[in-house]
C-alpha cells in the first residue's frame, strides 16, 4: 500500500516539474514593431473660435426657478418698529406667544393711524368752514391773508373812527383792533406807501414798503393784529390800550 502511494506521488511531482521547465524554456511570441513617420501625424488646421458670455447674462437666471436656497426677507424699518412695539407689549402684559403680541401691536398701530386721520380731517373741515380759523396751520404774520366782510371790501369808504367807537361800546375789543388795522392800510394807501388790493396779503404790503423803519413798524402791527384777531381770545383793557396807542402812533407816522 505504501509503495503504491509512493509511486503515485513520484509521478505527480515529476509531471509538475516538467511542466514548469517547459514554461520556462518556451519563447514568447514575436510581435512585429510598428514604425510611424512624419506623414502619419495629422495636424488640425481648423480655426478655433473663442466663446464669451454675453453681457448681463445673469439676468436670465433671476427667476424663482433658479433660486435654490430660500432666504427669509430682511425686515424693513416698519417691521422692526412693529417688533419693538410687540416686545413692549410682551413685557407689559406677559404674552407667552410672540405672534399674539405682534397681532396686538398691529391692531394698536391701526387704531392710532385711524385716530390721526380723523383729527386731520377735522382740522381741515374746520379751516374750510371757518376761514378765519386758518391760524390752525401757522402763526406767520407776514403770510396771513386779510379776509373782508361785505362792509369792509372798500376800506376807502369806511368811517373807521365811528366803527371803532361802536365796537368799543359793544365791548368788542378784537373787532376794534381789526378796524385799526384796516384803517392803517387805508392811510398807507392814501399816502402811497402801498397799493391797496383786496387780494393782497400782509407780506405783499410789507414788500412794497421801502423805508426800513416803516417796515419794522408794519411788521410789529401785523403781528399784533394776527395775534389778537386770529387768536380768537378776548384781551384785557391793558393790552388793548397798549395796542390802540401803537396803532394811533402808526397812523400819525404814515400820514
Amino acid at each position: 500500500m505504501n509503495r503504491i502511494f509512493f509511486i503515485l506521488y513520484f509521478l505527480f511531482f515529476f509531471g509538475i516539474t516538467n511542466a514548469q521547465d517547459s514554461l520556462l524554456t518556451e519563447e514568447p511570441p514575436k510581435i512585429d514593431s510598428v514604425k510611424f513617420t512624419e506623414k502619419d501625424i495629422q495636424i488640425d488646421s481648423e480655426s478655433v473660435e473663442a466663446k464669451y458670455f454675453p453681457k448681463n447674462f445673469q439676468k436670465k437666471y433671476t427667476d424663482s426657478d433658479f433660486v435654490y436656497e430660500q432666504k427669509a426677507p430682511e425686515k424693513n424699518l416698519w417691521d422692526r418698529f412693529k417688533d419693538w412695539i410687540a416686545s413692549l407689549l410682551r413685557k407689559l402684559f406677559s404674552f407667552n406667544d410672540p405672534q399674539t403680541s405682534l397681532n396686538v401691536a398691529v391692531m394698536l398701530l391701526r387704531i392710532i393711524g385711524v385716530a390721526v386721520i380723523i383729527v386731520v380731517i377735522y382740522l381741515i373741515v374746520k379751516a374750510i368752514i371757518n376761514k378765519e380759523g386758518q391760524w390752525i396751520f401757522g402763526k406767520n404774520a407776514n403770510k396771513r391773508n386779510v379776509y373782508y366782510s361785505d362792509l369792509e371790501k372798500n376800506i376807502h369808504l369806511l368811517d373807521f373812527e365811528k366803527l371803532i367807537k361802536e365796537s368799543l361800546e359793544a365791548g368788542e375789543k378784537r373787532t376794534a383792533v381789526r378796524y385799526y388795522y384796516l384803517w392803517l392800510l387805508k392811510t398807507m394807501a392814501q399816502h402811497n406807501y402801498i397799493e391797496w388790493d383786496i387780494e393782497k396779503t400782509n407780506s405783499d404790503y410789507l414788500y412794497e414798503i421801502q423805508n426800513p423803519k416803516h417796515k419794522e413798524e408794519f411788521t410789529y402791527l401785523s403781528y399784533l393784529y394776527n395775534y389778537i384777531w386770529y387768536g380768537e381770545f378776548e384781551i384785557d383793557d391793558t393790552t388793548f390800550n397798549k395796542t390802540e396807542n401803537r396803532f394811533k402812533n402808526a397812523l400819525k407816522t404814515f400820514s
